[in-house]
Order: C-alpha cells, then sequence, then structure tokens
C-alpha cells in the first residue's frame, strides 16, 4: 500500500484531474503534489482532511488500502448515454449460468438469421442460501438487443424495451484470462469513480442497473461493464 499512489489514482479518477489542478485545490505548489504522490513528503493533517473532503474517502483508504486496483486489462472510465432499445431477456439459475443464458439467447438470434447478434448481461440474484451454499449455484440473466425492424415472438418470453440511459462505463481486455478477480474488480472501479465524482447510481425497476457485454476485436476479447447513473 502507498499513500502516493492511492492519492495518484484518486486524482486520475477525478475526471483526468492533474497535478496542476489538485494544487491549485489544496493551495500548494505542483511540486508538493508531486512529493506527495512520491512518498517523498507527506501532508500536513489539515490538507489530509481536505483531501479526504475532495475524494470522497477515509483517512484508512487514504494510507492503508491499495485503492489502485487497475491494471493494463482495463481502458479508461468513460460516460456513455445508451440510446433506447427493445430486448428478449432469459434468466437462467444453474452452476454455470452464463453460458447457459447467453448461449440460449444465442438460439433465438440464430434461429432466425442474425449471425452477429448483440447480447448482454447481468448478475441474477434471486437465489435461496441452499442454492448458492450447498449447490454451488448462482443466477445470471442474458437478453438479445433485437434488431429495429425485429417482430420478436417467443414462448412465454416478453419482448422489453429501456428508454435511452446514462451508464459509466469501461472496458476490459480479455477478461476470461482471470476472470474472477478482473470482473469484479471492473465493477469496483466503477463505483469507486462514480463515488470520487459525485455519480449517484440509478436503481429502477424500469432499466438495467448493470449490465455486461462481451464481443471480439481482430481475434481478441473484450467485455464492457456499464453501470446506470443518475441523469443530470
Amino acid at each position: 500500500m502507498s499513500f502516493g499512489k492511492n492519492l495518484q489514482y484518486l486524482r486520475k479518477m477525478h475526471n483526468g484531474m492533474t497535478q496542476e489542478n489538485l494544487a491549485e485545490k489544496m493551495q500548494v505548489s505542483r511540486q508538493t503534489i508531486s512529493k506527495w504522490e512520491l512518498d517523498t513528503v507527506y501532508p500536513e493533517i489539515n490538507k489530509v482532511i481536505e483531501l479526504c473532503q475532495l475524494f470522497s474517502c477515509s483517512m484508512d483508504n487514504l494510507f492503508r488500502e491499495d485503492m489502485n486496483i487497475c491494471d493494463e486489462s482495463y481502458s479508461d472510465i468513460r460516460i456513455e448515454e445508451v440510446e433506447a432499445f427493445r430486448y428478449a431477456k432469459y434468466a437462467v439459475i444453474s452452476v454455470d449460468p452464463e453460458r447457459d443464458a447467453i448461449n440460449h439467447v444465442k438460439e433465438w438470434a440464430f434461429s432466425r438469421k442474425v449471425e452477429q447478434p448483440q447480447i448482454i448481461g447481468w448478475d441474477f440474484p434471486m437465489l435461496s442460501q441452499e442454492q448458492v451454499n450447498v449447490f454451488h449455484m448462482h443466477g445470471y440473466a442474458a437478453a438479445w438487443i433485437l434488431p429495429p425492424d425485429m417482430n420478436f415472438q417467443e414462448e412465454n418470453v416478453e419482448v422489453m424495451t429501456q428508454e435511452k440511459q446514462k451508464y459509466a462505463a469501461i472496458t476490459i481486455k480479455e477478461p476470461f484470462k482471470d476472470a474472477f478477480r478482473i470482473i469484479p474488480n471492473a465493477y469496483k472501479t466503477l463505483m469507486a469513480y462514480m463515488e470520487i465524482n459525485g455519480l449517484e447510481h440509478v436503481q429502477d425497476k424500469d432499466i438495467i442497473e448493470c449490465f455486461e457485454k462481451e464481443y471480439s476485436v481482430d481475434n481478441i476479447s473484450y467485455m464492457d461493464v456499464y453501470i446506470a447513473i443518475k441523469k443530470e
């Protein structure tokens, strides 16, 4: 853990704040900020309090934790406005629900001659403790984003519409190399970014609160992770 590395992480997460920007807010020189980030000098307690207030963190966060969970797998975080779309959803509870749900939704698309369907997914938490602890199951929902002219009909499947919504988003390169670390850390990074920048997570039955989208470019796999945020 390093105060300097944590400070540098928080500064960059705060809308790409520069050392000069932070120095102006803290009423110190840029060289002082540089020394803080190199761990050669530590700020006085009143400046530490100001830093915690600015970045919405605690002193324990700043001095005792390793806040920088990003690595080369992640792109820069962005705010993205996702246009309205129609989708058909399929949820599964099993020991491997992601593959089960996604493959089921792909079958819908392939049976309708859509070779490259847009598919998103998210965790489906409606499970009992027995399913989780005894049978090691978890839940996942996959959705096919329907083409605009698609007249989709499937027994017991409802077609839903989501209106335009703003999301905080991050892209992961090759997410399945270390999926149990990389993907959860992407969510943690987004939540930290939202807290630092005062962005509120939206929880609403009419929107998908968070989701993942897998795709490939030049035979390299990517995943975009989205968390819904409140519109300004």
